[in-house]
């Protein structure tokens, strides 16, 4: 007689659900200031910073898929463990370097940030080892969560082990991003670096978790080869309709990327220190919590592609409005800066989009794959985010650089202007007058990519249709 089906998770499924939730908080804490702390602590300019923040978001979207199979190797415990020893060094190391670098003499930063000689130096780029670190350390938890989620249920409690997973990630999420805007508030920029040790904490916890509570059922064991790994990659590749499909798709997430890259700068310097855009962020995720199930029952009967295009459509709306904020006046709007009201509108938008693409893109992307092939193809589905992160962070650096400039490389007077705008006492200087020509450029970015996808989707149509007719005929 067959033992029944379990219906508990194991210690091993929710030690996973945890720590996810640990390292989300730690990561999107950091993320969400990244360029902040690249360009008010470090000294980095707005391109610089820009480009650096791209190279880390992109190697977390590249580097699982080898990660991954090393994870298989030497078994989910001991990848775990290894990833959280790495993350802890990594932040701590973000919150170790500025003291360094002020103990040199370099910088002295408080709750403002001098710069004796570091912008004229190559101490800053003493980041990007300790960045290397945090990207190798977060490749492995995104594979060997998922993947412990899937060893510790079973088909009958898979879908509500997901869910939680989920869940997991969403409130991490917003608990990283919500602790910014107080360590602000009390440090000013020195806040920045707390925030490090903070997600230092977070994954150090995490790795005592593991260390203590996590026994998989998964054991080291073979994988795949970098060569295997590669032959995939140009497999996947060699699909024309699956690269254009990504390149089109890269549009919109080039756009929201732009709730890292371009917002937290832009709000703080049209709007004033008070705003809190790590609080406006958090926006996003709860739109698409709030309105995923009901969007993605309301476009059960569409075609993936369908629901795709309509989020694609959604998207130029959001730009828009994050650039409406510059030019809708000067009064407050429920107690916001119409700069910071309009930021929030528009990333709602985002998240509506959000619920429209993200899981319908999933599922038709599988459907390309050859037969037996879904899982190995679904590994490189995200390749649009490495290229989009790349694109979206140095686009970025160049229109902040170009049309809403960090306020120290303005004149005295400018700088001056600019704090009695902010103050209510007349307008921003001229160096601001364009500023939301940023959101503009990434609204043309949308709609290219929405109308590309529409295009797409018609010539894939004609195609299968002719491919369908060529098969009767060949019978």
């Amino acid at each position: 007689m067959s033992s029944p089906p379990r219906t508990k998770y194991s210690r091993a499924f929710w030690t996973a659900n945890v720590v996810e939730l640990l390292e989300r908080g730690a990561w999107y804490g950091v993320f969400v200031a990244i360029t902040l702390y690249l360009s008010r602590i470090l000294g980095f300019s707005d391109v610089e910073a820009a480009a650096v923040s791209g190279v880390f978001s992109a190697g977390l979207y590249l580097l699982p898929m080898f990660s991954g199979a090393w994870a298989d190797r030497i078994g989910f415990r001991r990848a775990l463990l290894l990833a959280f020893a790495l993350l802890t060094i990594g932040y701590g190391g973000m919150w170790l370097l500025p003291t360094l670098l002020e103990s040199a003499g370099l910088v002295s930063y408080g709750r403002e940030v001098e710069f004796t000689g570091l912008q004229d130096t190559s101490h800053k780029w003493l980041f990007v080892p300790v960045m290397i670190i945090v990207m190798v350390g977060g490749s492995f938890i995104k594979s060997v969560i998922t993947g412990t989620i899937a060893h510790e249920t079973t088909p009958s409690t898979r879908a509500r082990g997901y869910s939680i997973f989920y869940a997991m990630v969403n409130i991490g999420s917003f608990s990283g991003k919500t602790i910014v805007q107080p360590l602000r508030e009390q440090l000013g920029n020195e806040g920045l670096v707390v925030l490090n040790l903070y997600a230092a904490g977070m994954t150090a916890l995490a790795f005592v978790l593991v260390l203590l509570f996590f026994r998989s059922r998964v054991d080291a064991g073979s994988s795949k080869s970098a060569a295997e790994i590669r032959a995939a990659l140009f497999a996947v590749l060699s699909r024309g309709r699956l690269v254009v499909l990504m390149l089109i798709i890269t549009g919109f997430w080039m756009v929201q990327h732009q709730l890292y890259a371009s917002m937290p700068k832009y709000v703080l310097r049209l709007a004033g220190e008070n705003s809190a855009p790590s609080w406006y962020a958090n926006v996003n995720p709860a739109v698409v919590v709030l309105t995923v199930g009901v969007v993605t029952t309301l476009m059960r009967r569409r075609s993936a592609l369908v629901s795709m295009s309509v989020g694609m459509f959604i998207m130029p709306v959001s730009a828009f409005c994050m650039a409406a904020g510059n030019f809708t006046g000067t009064a407050d709007i429920l107690g916001m800066r119409p700069v910071a009201f309009m930021m929030v509108v528009g990333i709602g938008f985002q998240g509506l989009a959000e619920s429209f693409i993200s899981p319908r893109y999933l599922e038709y992307f599988s459907l390309q794959a050859p037969k037996g092939q879904e899982g190995l193809y679904l590994g490189f589905s995200h390749l649009h985010s490495f290229v989009a992160s790349l694109l979206g962070f140095v686009t970025s650096g160049f229109l902040l650089e170009r049309y809403c400039p960090e306020p120290k490389t303005l004149s005295a007077a400018d700088q001056a202007q600019r704090l009695a705008a902010l103050a209510g006492q007349g307008e921003m200087p001229a160096a601001y007058a364009q500023a939301h020509y940023l959101w503009f450029v990434f609204v043309g970015i949308a709609v290219v990519s929405a109308v590309a996808l529409v295009i797409y989707g018609r010539v894939v149509a004609r195609l299968d249709a002719k491919s369908a007719v060529d098969s009767r005929a060949s019978v």
